[in-house]
């Protein structure tokens, strides 16, 4: 079980975690009609009194935007106001992921956005490393990603999901500790729920957003700051193969962070992963506040 934090915001106001419950008639629980955000608060390794969260803003502004998606009306800055007093509530001294959550929170059957109660909630829980921070083996998924047309996957829409699941489940079981999924053109779109680059002659390369990825908060964060270092950086379709040859391959996103790849399917990669490790400390560096270039992507609260 993990470690909770003890205050939850729930139906407008904060409460004790354990107080947070939902009927299982809700809407939501039956349809996957909510959309998630992620963000990690870390203490401040110069002031144990002080939280760092990571480009706080743009993670608002993306859940407003799923919100939308689900047609309601959530601004970015009431959802930040919110995340704000709920660090501020409940003290953190440990590292920690928050999950804010949209959702219709009517009781009912019908399967509809229009008509119908929606609500937002926010609740947290101690977090270190999510997967290994060695490196991990990923297998090839027999999943495929969706695809925009049919769901709106700019959003972290909770439905979505369950082909993560199918995914991470089917990796595991066979032997890996994560997949990586193709998208319906057979090209490499994302792992269940990261980003991934591949690293082949000194050149970064990612997915493009046309390729029905999650616009990623940690990926736009790397590409800046690889083309910051002087990082050649390319945005396209990967080919499966690609995998198989790359000098470096990674996942990224807000749990993971920045997690190499020792292996994909049978394939060992090599275990020089300089481009890889020159990124995951600057990222770990900004993350920390030590870096005074990217100040603009830390909030700091007083705890």
């Amino acid at each position: 079980m993990p470690d909770f934090l003890p205050i939850a915001y729930f139906e407008g106001q904060f409460v004790p975690f354990a107080d947070a419950k939902i009927s299982i008639a809700t809407h939501g629980l039956h349809y996957g009609t909510g959309a998630f955000g992620g963000l990690r608060g870390t203490i401040n390794p110069q002031n144990p009194h002080q939280v760092l969260l990571f480009r706080l803003d743009r993670h608002c502004r993306r859940l407003s935007n799923s919100a939308r998606y689900l047609h309601y009306n959530l601004s970015a800055d009431k959802i930040k106001t919110v995340i704000k007093d709920f660090v501020s509530k409940n003290k953190p001294s440990k590292p920690f992921y928050i999950r804010p959550f949209v959702y219709t929170s009517d009781l009912g059957i019908a399967p509809r956005l229009h008509n119908i109660e929606k609500n937002f909630f926010v609740y947290g829980l101690e977090m270190g490393d999510y997967l290994s921070p060695d490196g991990i083996s990923c297998r090839i998924s027999s999943w495929y990603r969706q695809e925009d047309r049919s769901l709106p996957l700019r959003g972290k829409i909770s439905g979505a999901y369950i082909t993560s699941a199918l995914a991470k489940t089917e990796a595991v079981d066979s032997g890996f500790d994560e997949a990586i999924l193709m998208n319906s053109q057979g090209k490499v779109c994302e792992a269940t729920g990261m980003n991934i680059f591949i690293v082949r002659n000194n050149k970064l390369i990612t997915p493009n957003v046309d390729q029905d990825i999650l616009e990623g908060i940690t990926r736009d964060s790397i590409v800046t700051i690889a083309k910051d270092l002087g990082i050649e950086v390319e945005e396209r379709e990967i080919d499966k193969t690609e995998l198989f040859i790359a000098d470096e391959v990674f996942l990224c996103g807000t749990a993971a962070k920045i997690t190499p790849v020792k292996r994909v399917e049978n394939y060992h990669l090599p275990a020089d992963k300089k481009i890889t490790m020159k990124l995951k400390e600057k990222l770990t560096e900004i993350t920390e506040n030590r870096d005074p270039i990217y100040k603009d992507w830390i909030t700091v609260i007083d705890v």
